[in-house]
């Protein structure tokens, strides 16, 4: 079966399934962010209050001015951000409706999805709407709440794949207490601190970014609400926010750095002591998938905010941030799904039962 033909199967599926579900999910999660990101602006009021500087928005300068080009932009985003959510809706609903799936694997490859739709849709609605309309503005707490947004969703990407690399380090190295060790609600109170930290994490620092003032130049040269950009603009002093990112970001990068590494470390040395080449083969295409997104997910981290802030480059920071929000999201559904064949006989089951219903 071609690529090509997977694909347009993957994308009727999902929209059948959209429809079945009476765009619930499309709802909850697509229109709120929307909704809350990119209409901010004319919901919040302009007045200028206490200590807040005469800046009440924010010129987002994006990729280029040229017209055309940000229309070219705009169909590839749009292209891109239906890709994203086609692909993770498809595996949600998939995993949610066919019960073989509902293991410990699946469920955080399923929140997994929820996240990567969310981490997007805090960035790429209102960066659509900007290219097609020309208005390239964000008021302040608009700016603010999409900081804050993207913050803590990167967070929760962090700690999520590191339980995701337990997961997978359990099954490996302990497949006999797999099922005592993962259960369901053990999944359940991992899945429940992952989120909790991830949107607690971004709290402090948010309330100090919250304080500041913008008195200077109000174009963020960028194509959304970035901690550095943000923080050029300021007036206020921004040595507490810099020590907070710098202590806060190596604790995060390296605790969950360490112990993925920890995890596959110890994956790889069972792997190499078993003596069967198809059980290797096995054991290695289980964790495959998710060691290539976190080998994209902490370079792509590495190459924005691994450096000091002198050595900070717009364009270059653009284009890493761009494959940061974008590769991972788009290439999730095909590097999880493609070569599972546990999850193809899945879809390819749920698919018949759509289209017989028809």
């Amino acid at each position: 079966m071609s690529l090509s033909y997977q694909f347009t199967s993957v994308l009727e599926h999902t929209l059948l399934v959209i429809q079945k579900m009476k765009c619930i999910f499309f709802d909850l999660i697509h229109y709120f962010l929307l909704v809350l990101l990119c209409c901010i602006d004319k919901m919040l009021p302009k007045e200028v209050v206490g200590n807040q500087s005469e800046v009440t928005e924010f010129i987002i300068q994006c990729f280029s001015n040229e017209t055309e080009l940000q229309y070219l932009l705009f169909v590839l985003f749009f292209l891109i951000y239906f890709i994203i959510l086609a692909g993770n809706i498809t595996i949600c609903a998939t995993v949610t409706m066919d019960a073989h799936l509902h293991t410990p694997m699946y469920w955080f490859l399923s929140n997994f999805s929820i996240l990567e739709i969310l981490h997007t849709s805090a960035i790429l609605p209102k960066l659509l709407i900007m290219l097609i309309t020309q208005h390239k503005t964000i008021s302040t707490t608009g700016c603010k709440i999409q900081l804050y947004f993207f913050m803590a969703f990167t967070c929760i990407e962090f700690f999520l794949l590191t339980v995701m690399a337990y997961d997978r380090y359990v099954a490996v190295c302990h497949p006999l207490h797999y099922h005592s060790l993962m259960t369901l609600q053990h999944c359940a109170k991992y899945i429940a601190a992952v989120w909790t930290t991830g949107f607690l994490d971004p709290v402090p620092l948010n309330g100090i970014i919250a304080n500041f003032s913008f008195c200077s130049s109000n174009q963020i040269d960028h194509f959304y609400c970035d901690v550095t950009p943000v923080l050029k603009l300021t007036c206020s002093d921004t040595s507490t926010a810099e020590l907070l990112i710098f202590i806060n970001g190596t604790f995060l990068l390296l605790s969950t750095f360490t112990l993925t590494c920890i995890s596959y470390i110890l994956i790889i040395q069972t792997i190499l002591r078993i003596k069967s080449s198809e059980s290797q083969r096995k054991a290695f295409s289980t964790c495959a998938s998710h060691l290539t997104c976190v080998s994209i997910f902490y370079g792509t981290i590495y190459c924005v905010y691994m450096r000091p802030t002198t050595a900070y480059e717009p364009e270059k920071d653009k284009f890493y941030s761009l494959l940061n929000i974008v590769l991972v999201p788009t290439l999730n559904p095909f590097i999880y799904t493609l070569k599972n064949k546990e999850f193809k006989t899945a879809f390819e089951k749920q698919h018949k039962c759509i289209f017989s219903s028809r």
